[in-house]
């Protein structure tokens, strides 16, 4: 029989390889415009609202206190990224083309470690937490980062699955049907759903059944919110969704680029989530272990603003 573990690595190779390529596929648009002033301002295009840095380059930049290269967040689905200012105002800014790589999040968002998050399961639902090991390791031969945590929640029968912290849905993948096959260790067509935190960090549900999500791109969604159902995968018995808690760390694409999958480093950091459980308010889940939900109003409103805890109390 396959080891338990190594279907649980199947859910995160496609993750990693997803948010590097999205450094190439550039799902920011960029356009410009020369301003009366002779400044280049910058405007952007997208089809999500989340944050994404963008890194613009330009070749043989001139008139321009710029280094050829600049750094920059886009969020919202348009609106302006950056502009370039004549150093001579009496002349204009000269380039012969410019290139750009986009990611993502936000470039290392301040946060906050020892959060508490929901489990992402319905109040008083009892599921198995188990810790997933790195597939790009366990396949590919890349060292496990240092801070690498993702847990799989898993259920006997089908059941709901919940948001575990209030924030902005930003992406879904609803296409592939559960994998059912025994002896299929490694897939990339997972299902996910991608959720924005106001810190800047990122949420991965990554196993929902195909239909089931409850959700869209754009929603805001809170403690105990439904996302859809989980599902199962890979042969395994019982039902699960796992979950991936990130950060953007890096925007260095130079560095991944022309890399194999077994040197390459992922430019995201990994968070070790803390989660409330019924009988410990702040726990660190232990893998193997089964937990049951429970919705303090103190984890599920803390993010509430002044008119969303009116709305509650009417």
């Amino acid at each position: 029989m396959m080891n338990f573990r190594l279907r649980l690595a199947v859910f995160f190779a496609s993750a990693i390889i997803c948010f590097c390529a999205a450094a190439q596929e550039s799902p920011v648009k960029l356009s410009y415009k020369v301003n009366a002033d002779k400044s280049v301002t910058f405007n952007f295009d997208k089809t999500d609202p989340g944050f994404y840095t963008v890194v613009l380059k330009f070749d043989q930049l001139t008139n321009a206190a710029d280094p050829g290269n600049r750094k920059f967040e886009t969020r919202g689905y348009s609106g302006n990224a950056t502009t370039l200012t004549p150093t001579n105002k009496d002349q204009g800014i000269g380039f012969s083309s410019y290139s750009y790589s986009s990611i993502r999040g936000k470039l290392n968002p301040k946060y906050n470690a020892a959060f508490v998050y929901t489990l992402p399961a319905k109040n008083g639902a009892r599921v198995r937490a188990v810790e997933s090991s790195f597939v790009n390791a366990t396949y590919f031969g890349n060292t496990t980062p240092e801070d690498w945590k993702v847990y799989r929640f898993s259920t006997k029968e089908e059941d709901t699955v919940t948001a575990i912290r209030k924030g902005v849905v930003v992406e879904v993948k609803d296409l592939y049907d559960s994998e059912s096959v025994d002896g299929v260790a490694y897939t990339s067509k997972i299902n996910d759903l991608i959720i924005e935190h106001a810190d800047g960090t990122l949420a991965s549900y990554r196993g929902l059944k195909k239909g089931s999500f409850a959700v869209k791109v754009g929603q805001t969604v809170y403690p105990g919110t439904t996302l859809g159902l989980n599902s199962k995968s890979n042969g395994g018995n019982s039902y699960g969704v796992s979950i991936l808690l990130m950060y953007l760390k890096s925007a260095d694409f130079e560095n991944v680029r022309n890399k194999t999958m077994a040197t390459t480093k992922s430019l995201y950091g990994f968070i070790t989530p803390h989660f409330c459980t019924d009988g410990n308010a702040d726990a660190i889940l232990t893998s193997q272990q089964e937990y049951t939900a429970s919705y303090l109003p103190e984890i599920i409103k803390k993010e509430f603003t002044k008119k969303e805890l009116k709305q509650q109390v009417k």
